[in-house]
């Protein structure tokens, strides 16, 4: 008789668990409160990204003339096009992910799920009829949320957070950004190019504080350009409704900021809240992450937990990872979760790429540091691109040669920086990469030419 499986989330973690399990022969069953993708369909990854490249099309129409493309008249947009555009991407995604589940003969129940005990899940349907679902194995893989403090209270009218942001019918005059992390940092590009002035407030000492400092100063860099307002170091006490209907935001030093509108980007919380967790004995932190070993296992044998819920690396595809090495496990196959190499993209304009350690985080770690880097302005293809902003750079320890990181700004960065992926998780060397021959002309010859970089030999940069 098949094993039977209960996972509790089909966000990216749940349902990547969910297909993987279906592989290797078990009975699936998925408990999903809202709908399937997840926070990174639904709310974030995707729908964020179709915003972003709406925004930077209408930026290349509006520098036609640069490309010798006559573009007459007034160039505008239409939020509610792109919004529509940005519904039925995100549509489209859903559907193919219920056909996986039906392909798969995956049994989808709508409704909030909890623990009944260590092998039955409890789930109030929305169609308002309770149902017990018996388990052989249990997955928790519900997620997280936007983090709410109570001196910024969340209305979804005036004070904002990044959900909300994509249910916008007007963009507005301005914007105070709470937070210059990644989230941030993407929602004001985005909402930049569409005309609001965005202004941003950063507690720590720079924007994206866990880049690369070299990154983080050309982002800054770009921020200015476009006229972003940056303060860093700087904590909000407070934010006010005014008179006038003006949000009045008052900074620790006194200064106020008014705008428009505030987006709350402080962070996420996690959905552990209401699974009956307590009652059934599974061990969380203090932030109310759900503990669980390199197997992805909790406390309580036979529950498994995965994705943000666990509190480690908050990124869609390391929910996917975790959701496989969950099922394995949960199905007799002995896996170990590996997070040593893991790369990530954000979407800011332009776009970045890291994966592995910083050049501050190798020295803290005691490695003898050698870094290269390539200028994206020494490329032809950045230039053919019109697109010479941003830089590749690889950290490498000198008493090995092996590649510790790589940090990629500029243009398609997200899909370079996985040639840096690649080679880590091979335990590669700089020498490997320089002696690999990259096609010309591309973006890629960037990290070819940083890998030259490493070892004094950069061939289109002058010797130092």
């Amino acid at each position: 008789m098949a094993e039977k499986l209960v996972i509790i989330g089909a966000g990216p973690g749940g349902y990547v668990g969910a297909i993987r399990a279906s592989h290797l022969g078990a009975e699936v069953t998925v408990v999903e409160d809202y709908e399937v993708g997840g926070t990174c369909l639904n709310w974030g990854c995707i729908p964020t990204k179709a915003l972003v490249y709406s925004a930077e099309a209408l930026q290349l129409v509006r520098h036609a003339k640069d490309y010798g493309v006559a573009v007459e008249g007034e160039v505008t947009y239409s939020l509610q096009a792109m919004m529509a555009r940005k519904d039925k991407i995100v549509a489209s995604q859903v559907k193919g992910i219920r056909s996986l589940f039906k392909s798969n003969r995956i049994r989808l129940v709508e409704g909030r799920g909890t623990l009944r005990d260590e092998r039955t899940v409890s789930v109030q349907r929305k169609d308002g009829e309770t149902e017990t679902i018996f388990a052989d194995r249990i997955i928790l893989a519900t997620g997280s949320r936007p983090a709410s403090i109570p001196a910024f209270p969340l209305d979804g009218k005036k004070i904002l957070s990044s959900d909300d942001m994509l249910g916008l019918t007007e963009i507005p005059k301005s914007l105070l950004i709470i937070g210059a992390g990644i989230i941030g940092c993407e929602f004001a590009f985005i909402l930049n190019a569409l005309g609001s002035q965005v202004i941003m407030v950063e507690m720590l000492s720079r924007a994206i504080p866990i880049m690369d400092e070299e990154i983080s100063a050309l982002l800054e860099r770009e921020l200015k350009k476009k006229k972003i307002k940056l303060h860093c170091d700087q904590k909000i006490e407070s934010v006010q409704e005014g008179a006038d209907g003006k949000m009045v935001a008052t900074l620790g030093s006194g200064k106020e900021i008014i705008t428009d509108q505030v987006l709350v980007s402080i962070g996420r919380a996690f959905n552990s809240d209401g699974l009956n967790l307590e009652a059934v004995g599974v061990a969380c932190g203090s932030r109310g992450e759900i503990k669980v070993n390199d197997r992805m296992e909790t406390n309580i044998a036979g529950i498994y937990a995965i994705g943000d819920v666990t509190g480690g690396v908050l990124l869609a595809h390391v929910a996917s990872t975790e959701g496989i090495v969950a099922a394995d496990n949960a199905l007799g196959r002995e896996r170990i979760m590996d997070h040593r190499v893991v790369p990530s993209g954000i979407f800011t304009m332009p776009e970045i790429g890291n994966v592995g350690l910083t050049e501050q985080e190798a020295k803290e770690q005691g490695y003898d540091v050698r870094v290269g880097s390539f200028p994206y302005r020494g490329l032809g293809k950045s230039h053919a691109m019109g697109k010479i902003t941003g830089m590749a750079k690889v950290v490498a320890d000198g008493k090995t040669d092996r590649v510790l990181g790589m940090h990629v700004m500029g243009a398609h960065a997200s899909d370079i920086v996985h040639e840096g992926a690649l080679v880590m998780k091979m335990e590669g060397t700089v020498a490997d990469l320089a002696d690999t021959i990259h096609s010309h002309p591309t973006l890629s010859e960037s990290v070819l030419e940083a890998a030259h970089a490493v070892h004094g030999q950069c061939l289109h940069l002058p010797p130092r």
